[in-house]
């Protein structure tokens, strides 16, 4: 399913982990796909879902997923970062290597390089607190669902691709997990968002 992915969506799902370890959680969720597709340079996907209360953009799906889950991100320190992304993403039978060097190959080399392992911080006995991210970091089982989900978007739409508004689409249909909840929260008629997703998908890059 992969190989049907645009290298925005690649960037997506790769940055929906980011995000997820960026906040300290130990599974990657719908929430983190959303706030990595909102957080995207291209606003197609943030323009279909801004509601009348206003838009969705990073800084909105960031609070909303903190006041919901909360940010451990300060009692995380990462290990082996490489590790975790090929772990998480071979749960959903994504090939890493075969990502990063399709992603490289057009944005240069290095350009999915993290930095390196932040320093272990010390408890209040003087021991260094544990890590809630070291080992597999595995996508939640609705995340996995939506990517499946902006597979069956993309048929539906006779597209021979998966662009992030299919993910979008994914998040939409699936309709439960927690990134629908913050969507909800901010007004956001789904049909309008499905239409205006839809438009972006059907019309033609300038």
């Amino acid at each position: 399913m992969f190989e049907r992915f645009t290298k925005a969506a690649r960037e997506a799902v790769i940055g929906a982990q980011e995000k997820a370890r960026l906040l300290g959680h130990d599974s990657i969720g719908t929430e983190h796909t959303l706030l990595s597709l909102v957080a995207a340079e291209n606003g197609a996907v943030r323009e279909a879902l801004r509601s009348e209360a206003g838009e969705v953009d990073e800084a909105y799906v960031r609070a909303a997923i903190i006041r919901h889950v909360g940010d451990r991100s300060e009692t995380t320190t990462i290990a082996d970062r490489d590790a975790e992304d090929a772990a998480a993403l071979k749960s959903i039978g994504i090939d890493l290597d075969a990502v990063r060097a399709a992603i490289e190959e057009n944005f240069g080399a290095g350009a999915l390089r993290l930095p390196g392992p932040a320093p272990k911080k010390k408890g209040l006995l003087g021991r260094f607190t544990p890590t809630a991210v070291t080992g597999h970091r595995p996508f939640s089982a609705r995340n996995k669902k939506v990517l499946e989900l902006s597979l069956r978007e993309a048929i539906r739409l006779k597209h021979n691709f998966i662009a992030p508004e299919h993910i979008a689409l994914g998040i939409l249909r699936e309709g439960q997990g927690l990134a629908m909840l913050i969507l909800a929260e901010r007004g956001v008629d789904v049909g309008t968002a499905r239409e205006r997703l839809t438009q972006s998908l059907n019309t033609p890059a300038a």
